[in-house]
């Protein structure tokens, strides 16, 4: 039987400090969890998404035929983080377009989408409301904060910012900063978005239209960055769409459809406003930032442990960088696992299946598990 999910939504009327300044809320927050808290409440794990993930972690949404949450191979009973053991939440990070309030949310103080007037997110205001909602479930201590890419850069703030509420941080394919390549990305993706001249200084939804012109082009060259050259390789090569040169600039590779046909995609469930905000959290973390680039006294608050893991050909986020996190946390003294596996599918991989990734996953919680049970 597969698992099922029911959102719930929780609503919050003090408002949010920001790091950008200022206060924001009332917001509501939609978060889906899985398997049963204990009569002691430490086997909860959060899981923290990535980009254009979710609240839907883990099986079928209920009422729905397929809709299989974004992790679906990594959590659910049996699997290497296992529902029959833990209680796993998944939320839905503010200014997202998938339920928590976000830009398409209508204001209370104009009744119009919030579009542009959104505030900008940080990575720690996603894990001050996550807080928040623990505090609500009454969790006071998780024994375990995981996530991979974005999600990665959320449990690594949980470790410093709320260092006696985890007991373990599992960090993926992430980074403790962006690189300036990677700022790069974000920016040109950003200007394909505003660019469009559907994208209305952001209240396209005004306009009952969407920039999905500069939504597509956008998701097109981040998800080249999440591939690595040997999967787009062994993917599509040098295909041809039609079996030779047709001499035109439409779709002549099979490269070419694919990127089109993922860009496409995106455009109809994604949310224009919300992209801008999330690249631009990504861009902003950089925990060291205010202790003079030095990430040892910025993860120095830290108390858990951490598993720490990274793949060969992952271009966008390094396994480079997942030693700059182990460098700084071996120098502060924390228990620390690192693997690096040698994967093919670039960054995406920490979403895939993959018998070394999971068995090392699988590993881990078995032994969080058996200090929860001890």
């Amino acid at each position: 039987m597969s698992l099922q999910a029911n959102p719930v939504r929780h609503r919050f009327d003090d408002p949010l400090p920001l790091t950008s300044g200022g206060r924001f809320g009332p917001y509501e927050l939609v978060y889906e969890t899985y398997g049963t808290l204990n009569a002691a409440r430490s086997n909860a794990v959060l899981i923290c998404h990535a980009l254009n993930a979710s609240h839907h972690v883990a099986g079928i949404t209920a009422g729905t035929a397929d809709d299989h949450g974004w992790w679906s191979n990594m959590v659910g009973p049996g699997k290497p983080v296992d529902t029959d053991r833990f209680f796993v939440i998944g939320v839905n990070n503010l200014g997202s377009c998938f339920g928590s309030t976000g830009p398409m949310s209508l204001d209370p103080a104009t009744g119009r989408p919030y579009g542009p007037d959104f505030p900008v997110i940080t990575v720690e205001d996603w894990v001050h409301s996550q807080a928040r909602l623990a505090d609500a479930l009454g969790i006071e201590r998780f024994a375990a904060v995981m996530g991979g890419s974005l999600g990665g850069m959320q449990a690594l703030a949980w470790s410093y910012l709320y260092p006696a509420r985890v007991a373990h941080c599992v960090a993926i394919a992430t980074a403790p900063k962006l690189s300036a390549q990677n700022i790069a990305f974000n920016e040109v993706a950003r200007r394909a978005i505003v660019t469009d001249p559907d994208f209305h200084a952001g209240r396209f939804y005004d306009f009952n239209t969407v920039p999905a012109r500069g939504l597509q082009v956008a998701r097109m060259i981040g998800h080249i960055t999440y591939l690595s050259d040997d999967a787009m390789a062994s993917k599509f090569g040098r295909m041809l769409k039609h079996g030779d040169y047709g001499f035109s600039f439409d779709v002549e590779f099979e490269i070419e459809s694919y990127l089109r046909y993922q860009g496409e995609k995106f455009s109809r469930y994604f949310d224009a406003n919300t992209y801008l905000l999330f690249t631009r959290a990504l861009d902003y973390f950089d925990p060291a930032r205010a202790t003079g680039g030095d990430l040892s006294k910025a993860l120095a608050p830290a108390k858990c442990a951490y598993l720490i893991a990274s793949f060969t050909t992952d271009w966008r986020f390094s396994p480079a960088r997942s030693h700059e996190i182990v460098r700084a946390l071996l120098a502060n003294r924390n228990p620390v696992t690192y693997a690096e596996i040698d994967a093919p599918h670039g960054h995406d991989a920490f979403l895939l299946d993959d018998e070394r990734y999971h068995g090392l996953v699988r590993s881990y919680f078995d032994r969080i598990h058996a200090v929860v049970n001890a």
